[in-house]
């Protein structure tokens, strides 16, 4: 195997990348290079998907098909070998499928190169003795590491626009030009390009097509659960019966709030799911009793503690530990081996284990949180916020968002929000916030210092802030007293990159480390296109950026 898609890849002298029989998420040889696999079938499915487009035909299942089965290659997804084996089928049920109908739509023959042409053998084994020909890295004696990483970069970049895309799905958000943009891309990624400044220009391409889905995913939410309004939020636990709910469905949320109502179970939010206290249609549920735990890399502890069952949606899953295997569930496209997995959003499992687990056998001390500041709330007190700009008292906005993880390094992201100064605001989503969610920042003429947009999938709300206060100001964005500091993880933050950088949004801060696979080449060209520059020390950014705002 070989893996270097998420922040936590090995890094070793000479080079990055997990590279032994498991990666650093836990992922074993076979899984990875089954992923790996199932990734070249998807592109194969992509090119008669862009065919039957061409010729009338378009088939947006296929396209549904595609941001699942990517979805499920992400960091942290999906463990299951027969799950990936699964998907590997239906790509290549999906592909004949095209096939015939492009041929109907011809009147003759279609044929297609490159993974388009691959006969997918049924036997495992027969499988994974092609692992070689689906590496990431296959080519990269004849192409060299740069191309490589460019190919890369669109790929993991295109991991996270379906993963995105799915959510949206989930929320029953779809559009023909996502579906033919996500065709598009993987087409164009199967024909092993090497072209450097038409593999830019791709990955630019496909930062607008996550703009779109991103737009799609923020209707989606609203329209389902309302709009999110400022909320303080219960982080400590109450007596009795609980569950547990961690990733990012909130439609698996709102099935759990229905299916536990009158029963006396409190349901807890853990991770990213902390955002879903501030929708009118969840918060309702009196017995949404708070957050639970930090961030999805404490969840082993968090989740050894936590006496009720635990259910794991969309992603973030990490192995499980013996003291809580047999009372965590998953959903959605999440797996690992040996976990019970409900389809259907038929939870009955997850309340009877409730019901025969203890609970909370008392009230702790409580905490709280505020979120619930998306684009409405902030834009809502917009005349305040423009006066504080014109008269000084609001010097700086930060937006400090993104991804948390394990890796030492990421106190930065705590000392940079407590050393910002009294005269400057932070935004932020993901769960990077964990780092600094818990401190009193204070207000500024009555708007708080701290907002929290949401989880990582709200970054299109950031984006309009940003964009309605350089309306305001009548500017470009790049000229707002504004910095972007993010923190990455995994793909969907590559994601949402190429959305900003497609946006054009310079001077992105990028940590705690540069992603494996952009080569110093790469790196330079971004840096030379995009000012893209990496974190150093909270004292010397802040310095940076505040000065460089002054001028």
């Amino acid at each position: 195997m070989f893996c270097y898609q998420c922040e936590e890849t090995a890094r070793y002298e000479g080079g990055a990348g997990c590279n032994s029989t498991v990666g650093m998420c836990g992922k074993d040889e076979q899984t990875s290079d089954l992923q790996d696999l199932l990734i070249y079938a998807v592109k194969g499915v992509a090119q008669y998907a862009q065919k039957a487009r061409e010729l009338g035909v378009a088939d947006n299942e296929a396209g549904r098909f595609m941001m699942r089965a990517m979805f499920t290659t992400l960091t942290n997804v999906n463990f299951v070998p027969a799950r990936i084996n699964a998907l590997i089928k239906e790509a290549k049920e999906t592909k004949d499928r095209l096939k015939d109908a492009c041929e109907k739509a011809a009147g003759s023959a279609v044929e297609l190169e490159g993974p388009a042409s691959w006969r997918i053998p049924a036997e495992t084994s027969e499988l994974l003795a092609q692992a070689e020909m689906a590496a990431i890295r296959a080519g990269e004696a004849e192409v060299g590491e740069d191309i490589i990483g460019l190919r890369s970069l669109l790929l993991y970049g295109m991991k996270g626009i379906c993963a995105y895309g799915f959510h949206a799905l989930v929320l029953d958000k779809e559009a023909d030009e996502v579906f033919a943009g996500i065709e598009d891309v993987l087409a164009y990624l199967a024909s092993d390009p090497t072209d450097v400044n038409e593999l830019t220009a791709k990955a630019l391409e496909g930062g607008k097509v996550n703009y779109k889905i991103m737009e799609l995913l923020d209707a989606g939410a609203r329209d389902k659960f309302g709009i999110p309004e400022p909320t303080q939020v219960r982080m400590s636990p109450k007596a009795g019966k609980a569950i547990l709910i961690s990733g990012h469905d909130m439609v698996d949320l709102k099935a759990i709030l229905e299916q536990t109502e009158g029963t006396g179970i409190n349901v807890y939010t853990h991770g990213e799911m902390l955002p879903s206290h501030a929708y009118p249609e969840l918060k309702k549920f009196e017995h949404l009793a708070g957050n639970y735990g930090g961030a999805w890399q404490d969840q082993q502890q968090d989740f050894a503690d936590f006496p009720g069952p635990i259910l794991m949606t969309s992603n973030c899953l990490i192995e499980p530990q013996a003291s809580y295997r047999q009372r965590i569930f998953t959903t959605g496209p999440v797996g690992w081996p040996g976990l019970r997995h409900i389809e259907g959003h038929n939870f009955s499992m997850l309340v009877q284990a409730a019901k025969a687990l203890p609970g909370f056998a008392q009230d702790a001390e409580e905490k709280t949180a505020m979120v619930g500041f998306g684009r409405e709330s902030i834009l809502g007190v917009a005349d305040t916020v423009i006066d504080a700009v014109k008269g000084g008292a609001i010097k700086h906005f930060f937006l400090v968002g993104g991804c948390d993880g394990h890796l030492p390094g990421r106190s930065y992201y705590t000392d940079f929000v407590e050393q910002a100064p009294k005269d400057t605001v932070v935004l932020t989503l993901g769960c990077g916030k964990y780092r600094f969610n818990h401190l009193d920042l204070g207000d500024i003429g009555g708007v708080p210092r701290l907002l929290d947009v949401g989880q990582c999938n709200d970054s299109y709300s950031a984006i309009q802030v940003a964009i309605a206060l350089a309306d305001a100001f009548d500017c470009d964005i790049n000229e707002l007293p504004l910095t972007l500091n993010i923190s990455w993880f995994e793909q969907k933050a590559a994601a949402v990159l190429l959305t900003l950088l497609a946006l054009n949004v310079k001077g992105i801060r990028l940590g705690p480390t540069l992603p494996a696979f952009l080569t110093p080449a790469v790196v330079n060209t971004l840096v030379e296109a995009f000012d893209i520059k990496t974190i150093t020390t909270p004292e010397a950014d802040l310095a940076d950026a505040l000065g460089a705002a002054a001028e």
